[in-house]
């Protein structure tokens, strides 16, 4: 479950929501003035965070030098013919 808790609440109760997260395996939003500034999971999920963006970052890269010297719009238009056939699957 993701729970929104304003910055004062998590300071707070801060005990109670690494219980949650480490035992319910909740997430928590924090806000400050009404507005995202932060989150807090799991490590479990936090790990697959960072090996989805070291994935991505290693995609990005293979990319950016597979089209090196081309002009963008060649990329773009390979890229996005890539995505509708994968689409397509």
């Amino acid at each position: 479950m993701i729970r929104e808790a304003t910055a004062m609440t998590v300071r707070q109760n801060l005990g109670e929501l690494l219980n949650e997260i480490q035992y319910r395996q909740d997430q928590v939003l924090i806000t400050k003035g009404g507005k995202p500034v932060a989150a807090i999971v799991d490590v479990a999920l936090f790990d697959k965070i960072r090996m989805m963006r070291a994935e991505f970052d290693r995609l990005t890269s293979d990319l950016a030098k597979a089209y090196q010297g081309e002009p963008v719009e060649v990329a773009e238009k390979e890229i996005a013919k890539a995505v509708a056939a994968a689409r397509k699957r």
